[in-house]
């Protein structure tokens, strides 16, 4: 079994109803792979044979018992580097350009339940305007609506938010080659990042690492944002020692264009955040991402997140704030109470090697 039969019996597995090769593509291409109708119906055939999916009439396929046990319990060699594939295929197809502003970025999904939704926007009113994120800017679908390929579930809202990995594509366009190392835990002191406590390696994960911490509970992102000590995500990443100042500036045009300063950038072949760094090469640290994902799922609100969900159109994207002055406009309650240190834009500092 190749990577592309777990990805459509991973697509089939998450819905509720029969899916035909079409949909099957759709679903497929916004996750960065692109298949023809005719190459799924051929996989198609193949699962049929091992009994792994059936035919439902005109409705299409759906995933049988069989198949749910080898997605579950198999396929482990083949999910070994997925991750890091589907980083490396989601890069080259996001195109926003920071100058401009306009193209297609990467967005993690997280789903909340509609009647909490209050609650989860004022966290993210906080998290979104603190360091620890990439931008301001979310998606908001509501139940029975499209967000992307995929429907919203009755009871559940799906807010979208930047994904780190869009710094990828940026960089490589701008003709700086990346690499992603490793997803970790960054201790927070003072509003100060002061190094890594835990890493997992994206080259042998089969699930994106910083899902992986967020599950196990092993983040502190609202304590950080209310005394400035905690527990957040980072990324680590290596680009050539040459590149540095022209990613520099490509982080200014960022920053210009209203994304949070996120970056942390290493010296060449020095440590960063305690991590060694290649020969020739100079660490940077991303800490934004899913950290907006992981205050919500430490306030008990998520119900279910993605981690490099789909592409999404950046100027189809709005600052939270107007969601929240929607939702006080169409409904009664207050946005209940969330007080985060009010000294943390002005108090954070990255590490004298900036």
């Amino acid at each position: 079994m190749n990577r592309l039969v777990l990805l459509i019996l991973t697509a089939l597995n998450s819905e509720n109803k029969p899916l035909n090769s079409k949909e099957l593509a759709m679903r497929l291409s916004s996750q960065g792979v692109d298949l023809s109708e005719r190459t799924v119906r051929y996989y198609l055939k193949k699962l049929d044979a091992d009994g792994l999916t059936e035919v439902c009439a005109k409705k299409g396929r759906k995933i049988t018992v069989k198949g749910r046990q080898e997605l579950n319990q198999g396929f482990v060699s083949e999910r070994v580097g997925f991750i890091i594939n589907k980083i490396n295929n989601l890069a080259f197809l996001a195109d926003f350009h920071p100058e401009t502003g306009r193209g297609k970025v990467i967005l993690n999904t997280t789903y909340v339940a509609e009647d909490r939704l209050d609650e989860a926007l004022a966290i993210l009113q906080s998290i979104l305007h603190s360091p620890y994120a990439m931008s301001d800017r979310i998606m908001l679908v509501r139940s029975g609506e499209q967000l992307g390929d995929y429907l919203v579930p009755d009871g559940l809202a799906a807010i979208g938010t930047l994904c780190s990995i869009t710094l990828n594509s940026i960089l490589l366009r701008s003709g700086i080659p990346v690499a992603t190392k490793f997803g970790g835990i960054v201790e927070i002191q003072n509003n100060r990042p002061v190094g890594f406590s835990s890493v997992i390696s994206y080259e042998g994960s089969s699930v994106p690492p910083l899902e992986i911490l967020i599950k196990g509970k092993m983040t502190d992102v609202l304590g950080v944002l209310d005394r400035g000590t905690g527990k957040i995500l980072g990324s680590f990443r290596e680009i050539p020692a040459d590149s540095l100042g022209d990613a520099k500036k490509v982080n200014e045009k960022l920053k210009k264009m209203g994304f949070r300063s996120c970056i942390l950038f290493g010296q060449p072949g020095e440590p960063l955040l305690g991590l060694p760094v290649t020969d020739g090469k100079v660490g940077l640290v991303v800490i934004g991402g899913l950290n907006p994902s992981a205050a919500l799922e430490e306030a008990g609100l998520v119900a279910d997140s993605h981690a490099l969900a789909m592409l999404h159109d950046y100027v189809a994207m709005s600052p939270v704030e107007i969601f929240v002055r929607k939702k006080a406009f169409t409904r009664s309650p207050a946005l209940p109470e969330y007080s985060p240190s009010r000294e943390i834009s002005q108090n954070f500092a990255y590490p004298p090697i900036l």
